[in-house]
């Protein structure tokens, strides 16, 4: 099954964008990977991702350093190519080149993310939030009853192993800045800008 995708315009990423991409990849990989039996390399106009998974998905990465694909190797997880990929990888990769085509708003793959009880409710209202809308870290707080655990919430989201299928880039600052993200602001950015939840750039 093939998942390439011809995609209107790519992303450059700058060197500080690669910088907390590695910090967030470090702080995930043992989580993610404890669940994994395979992955996968998939280009995408923002950089490779990394997808892990078995029967369910458990991992999207953002630009994979030399150190995630050994973390890779290290769990026992099985780095496939994308045609030799179980179901669950395949139909994961068939539904974000529809995404970044923009033809799909919804993912509804299996998942199964590592977290504590806090994160996985922090991480389950985030799929609720609409395509093309954002939410403040304050909102997310109110919604789990506590206004007062905005900063448990950003830990919560910068911790989301399942970056785009789990929209943790639709959350920003109370002020509307977009604030920081794991894969980068210039990503969080074009995310939103390919979602409608921005205007393009002009520049």
């Amino acid at each position: 099954m093939s998942t390439s995708v011809r995609f209107p315009r790519t992303l450059t990423i700058g060197p500080d964008d690669d910088a907390a991409t590695t910090a967030r990849a470090a702080a995930r990989a043992s989580s993610g990977l404890r669940h994994a039996t395979n992955a996968v390399l998939v280009p995408t106009p923002i950089g490779p991702l990394l997808l892990t998974g078995a029967e369910a998905l458990t991992a999207v990465w953002f630009s994979p350093s030399s150190e995630d694909m050994a973390a890779v190797r290290s769990s026992g997880a099985l780095a496939v190519d994308p045609e030799d990929a179980p179901p669950v990888l395949r139909e994961a990769m068939r539904q974000l080149a529809e995404y970044f085509s923009g033809t799909r708003r919804e993912f509804d793959v299996p998942l199964a993310p590592a977290g504590t009880p806090f994160q996985l409710r922090v991480w389950d209202l985030l799929r609720e939030i609409p395509y093309g809308e954002t939410r403040s870290y304050g909102d997310i707080a109110a919604a789990l009853g506590d206004p007062g655990s905005s900063r448990a919430v950003g830990l919560a989201n910068g911790s989301n192993p399942l970056s785009i299928i789990v929209p943790c880039h639709r959350v920003i600052g109370a002020d509307g800045s977009l604030t920081g993200y794991g894969g980068g602001i210039d990503r969080k950015r074009f995310l939103l800008e390919l979602e409608g939840a921005l205007e393009p750039a002009l520049f």
